[in-house]
């Protein structure tokens, strides 16, 4: 029999918005060059690719690129005040990378409920909001094409 999964009754999510996962230290979001071609015709750019402002090679992969403060080269920061903090948007949403679009369920924030709950600490949208069951959890967890 398999072991049940920590998370068997599934977890609450919903994004505050407050970009804390688009920003903060160094790190790399992976693209495909499906994910570049997508984002430059989002973006207008007719010849399907992005600069170096946007895009870095990093060995075999790409991963967008950051501004100097640590956030994504593409989060924007609205400068409204909300009760609970700032707001912020993503200029690629809609074409926005399954790094992105798989976030909070990592297998690194899933493997115990101590590490989500460390996830937790920066992402005020986890626990709270949405719930997710176990086979959408998974379905987002195991997901690999864009």
């Amino acid at each position: 029999m398999a072991k049940e999964k920590w998370y068997q009754a599934g977890l609450c999510f919903s994004c505050t918005q407050c970009g804390n996962c688009c920003s903060g230290d160094p790190g790399y979001v992976w693209v495909t060059k499906k994910d570049i071609a997508r984002i430059a015709e989002f973006l207008g750019h007719e010849e399907g690719k992005l600069d170096e402002r946007k895009v870095r090679r990093v060995g075999l992969r790409y991963s967008l690129t950051e501004k100097p403060n640590g956030d994504c080269i593409f989060l924007v920061r609205t400068g409204r005040r909300e009760p609970d903090g700032p707001r912020t948007s993503c200029a690629i949403h809609p074409v926005r990378p399954l790094q992105c679009r798989t976030w909070p369920f990592w297998t690194q924030n899933l493997r115990t409920a101590d590490d989500w709950n460390r996830a937790h600490q920066k992402c005020p949208g986890m626990n709270t909001g949405c719930h997710y069951d176990f086979v959408q959890i998974e379905s987002l967890r195991k997901k690999r094409k864009s």
